[in-house]
């Protein structure tokens, strides 16, 4: 796998307290009898499959990750408290190899990362049982608008341009209207999507900076290969947040999906 693909999970289990506090209200949202089979598709450090294995004491979680290095965080953190209620498998969200095999998914802050929706949503019904469900939060429409203007302008720059000539965009921000229109193609039924918002503001400069450079922007700083101009870089992008009236703020969006597999 590229670098660029991987994270520093260890660093991301210390920086992510906004993915987790959204992770645990969604999987307090869950209709669960305790003894289902579930996908947690993105599991990242493990930090909130360990609460939906909480809700889950007669079942079974797969915490399935593109990144390597996630995969072995999220072992590490749940090995020894859950031992065969989980186990753990590194594989791309497009083409999961679990066919017909879970009673439900769960996912949060992953799906954006997923280019190819329509791949990604038909992987997903594929490893259904019939009746299962899906229930996913990830960013969406105007999400970290802010902060991808604020990057694509500095990326400009005759400084860094020449480490963006090929950039591509590692995000996918959908609305929820083609989302839903999206699942409904590919055969899921009693099908939502709706957006929410959810600003989240970072306490210091020093936080917003290890934040962005481990949870946000890495993929960004993995393309300027120069060490100096990747810190030059994102002290810029720290100093423009910190000069804000309200600093260190990030305008999260969520996108809430809900879907069922037709029994």
């Amino acid at each position: 796998m590229s670098a660029s693909r991987e994270w520093n999970s260890a660093a991301y289990a210390r920086l992510s307290d906004p993915q987790f506090g959204w992770g645990r209200v969604i999987v307090q949202s869950l209709q669960l009898r305790g003894d289902e089979f579930v996908l947690d598709a993105g599991c990242g450090a493990g930090r909130v499959t360990s609460e939906l294995l909480e809700r889950l004491p007669r079942g079974r979680v797969v915490a399935l990750d593109l990144s390597h290095n996630m995969v072995r965080e999220a072992r590490l953190a749940l090995a020894s408290r859950f031992g065969p209620h989980v186990c753990y498998l590194q594989a791309d969200l497009q083409a999961v190899p679990l066919a017909g095999a879970v009673d439900g998914i769960f996912s949060t802050a992953t799906f954006h990362w997923v280019k190819d929706h329509d791949a990604l949503f038909q992987s997903l019904y594929a490893a259904l049982r019939p009746g299962g469900w899906l229930v996913a939060q990830c960013g969406g429409g105007p999400n970290l608008k802010r902060l991808r203007e604020r990057t694509e302008a500095l990326m400009r720059l005759p400084a860094y341009a020449s480490y963006f000539e090929d950039w591509k965009a590692p995000w996918k921000y959908p609305e929820p209207e083609e989302t839903s229109a999206r699942l409904k193609r590919t055969g899921f039924t009693n099908v939502k999507s709706w957006l929410e918002e959810s600003p989240v503001r970072l306490p210091d400069a020093q936080t917003f900076y290890d934040f962005e450079q481990n949870v946000t922007l890495h993929r960004h700083l993995a393309a300027i290969t120069d060490v100096s101009a990747r810190h030059e870089f994102l002290t810029e992008i720290t100093r423009q947040f910190t000069a804000d009236e309200s600093p260190w703020m990030l305008d999260y969006w969520r996108l809430n999906i809900r879907a069922t597999k037709p029994a």
